[in-house]
């Protein structure tokens, strides 16, 4: 990756003062990769952050080093956060990102102070911790070595396949204390993900990353998120995406169907009206009552990718028996072959 013809602007008073951070250094990059990005570098005052109704969730604390995410995923439900940096939501999210350059070194004094307990640290659950600019900044690294030297508990959720530079401390982790990995992986339809997913390796890249991960003895489970009314609930979409995800060796599935908070919901309808106009009036009536698709339908959803789940032997192997997956059906789309991993 090339980081020349950098242009860099010094910190105004604004800058820290919308970010809450010491100092902002804000940076472009002329590559083609990142042309149209802007990166805000800033020196944050706190990592570790208790999660709002925490006591509804498996998790209670995170530590994000990004804000905004080049994944320009346009369902993305962190969108929202963006506008408290009185940043767009929309094109904005994708391309101005946040850097907590000083994120590892902040972390360490956070995890020996002796008001922390050595809780469980949930790492990808607002915007993702291997997006294309941690290649640059490479922030995980010391993260993960910083939670590693405490033995302290943590979980990541990707849709990178950047996460692979970091297996050995990841091996290092898992010997010391618990560490989960899950890869999101909503769908392996290729049309639907260049639309939907632009900035994202593809979901065969991501299922390369679970196998990857399960050769070197480190259970990946994936995230079958967000499973999309209309577009990617279809039966056989289902059955080919369990059946894809199975043949990986994932630990476990777990589907999420797509919610649209305020933020993500705008942006979203947006892209909804351009792509697939007919659409429109069904996500209106579908989302009527919130963010979240209704009861019946997430569980019928739920029901056949269990289902699929079961059928394709979804879960460790027994006694260290190869598991076996039967192959896709005619009348499915059979997922492609794995392909070479390549890191963004």
């Amino acid at each position: 990756m090339r980081w020349d013809n950098l242009a860099e602007n010094p910190p105004t008073a604004r800058d820290s003062a919308l970010f809450a951070a010491d100092a902002v250094t804000t940076r472009t990059f002329d590559t083609p990769e990142f042309r149209g990005i802007t990166f805000h570098e800033i020196r944050a005052r706190s990592i570790v952050n208790r999660v709002p109704g925490a006591s509804r969730m498996p998790f209670e604390w995170t530590v994000n080093p990004y804000r905004g995410c080049t994944h320009a995923c346009v369902y993305c439900f962190a969108r929202k956060t963006h506008s408290y940096l009185d940043l767009d939501t929309g094109l904005g999210f994708d391309s101005q990102i946040v850097v907590k350059v000083n994120a590892p070194e902040l972390l360490r004094r956070q995890l020996a102070s002796s008001h922390w307990e050595g809780a469980h640290i949930a790492m990808g659950t607002n915007v993702d911790c291997y997006q294309r600019a941690e290649g640059r900044y490479r922030l995980m690294p010391g993260i993960i070595s910083a939670l590693r030297d405490r033995a302290n508990p943590f979980s990541i959720l990707t849709k990178g396949t950047l996460i692979l530079r970091d297996l050995d401390l990841l091996r290092q982790a898992a010997d010391v204390t618990e560490v989960g990995v899950s890869v999101s992986v909503g769908f392996v339809d290729s049309e639907l993900w260049r639309t939907v997913e632009p900035g994202t390796p593809s979901p065969e890249r991501r299922l390369d990353v679970v196998r990857a991960l399960s050769a070197r003895g480190i259970g990946c489970g994936v995230l079958m998120a967000p499973v999309i009314p209309f577009l990617g609930d279809r039966p056989e979409q289902l059955r080919a995406t369990v059946h894809a995800i199975a043949a990986a060796g994932a630990t476990s599935v777990t589907p999420l169907v797509l919610h649209l908070r305020p933020g993500a919901r705008e942006w979203f309808t947006q892209w909804l009206g351009q792509h697939h106009p007919h659409l429109v009036r069904r996500y209106e009536r579908l989302y009527a009552d919130g963010a979240y698709a209704p009861k019946w339908y997430q569980r019928r959803i739920t029901r056949q990718v269990h289902e699929l789940a079961a059928e394709f032997g979804i879960g460790p192997a027994d006694r260290g028996e190869p598991r076996r997956i039967p192959p896709p059906p005619a009348s499915g789309p059979a997922p492609e072959g794995p392909t070479q991993l390549t890191l963004l």
